[in-house]
């Protein structure tokens, strides 16, 4: 069965499954995406342990007045790559929530850029706190931005 819509993730798949199985799970159509993918124009396309990759296409929905990708969309997919990235060390019944996000812009986007690849990965995953990296690059292999992220990791009973 493929999901047709977003949703966020039923309580049952956080309760029972780990972070990383989710993500397979929606990668597979087997879960919906979250509804900010679809309203960003990005996805999931892969994950491992601690690590993520989403890709995405800017539209002209995104178009600031310069006629530029505004810089808001950039944070949305680096917020999303690296704390997805935490989310797939996941274990069953845990959550987590950005705490803190630096976001480093080296490129325009320009209209018409085609599909972004952001990658995420863990730096440092303890108990409570885990700490990530994200880079977008461009289709031309091309340093978009790059950020860090801090998370705070806690038990679903906790929410």
């Amino acid at each position: 069965m493929t999901i047709q819509t977003a949703a966020p993730l039923p309580q049952e798949a956080m309760a029972k499954m780990t972070g990383l199985e989710q993500f397979n799970a929606i990668i597979a159509g087997r879960l919906p995406p979250p509804p900010i993918s679809l309203a960003m124009n990005f996805r999931a396309v892969s994950a491992g342990e601690g690590l993520i990759v989403f890709e995405g296409e800017p539209s002209a929905a995104f178009l600031n007045p310069l006629g530029l990708v505004h810089g808001g969309w950039h944070a949305a997919l680096l917020d999303s790559v690296m704390g997805c990235a935490v989310h797939t060390t996941l274990a069953p019944g845990f959550l987590f929530t950005t705490i803190e996000m630096k976001v480093n812009y080296v490129r325009a986007l320009m209209p018409g850029t085609g599909i972004v690849r952001g990658e995420g990965r863990i730096i440092s995953r303890g108990a409570r706190i885990a700490t990530s990296e994200g880079k977008l690059h461009d289709a031309k292999g091309r340093l978009i931005a790059h950020g860090t992220e801090t998370c705070l990791i806690f038990p679903m009973k906790d929410a």
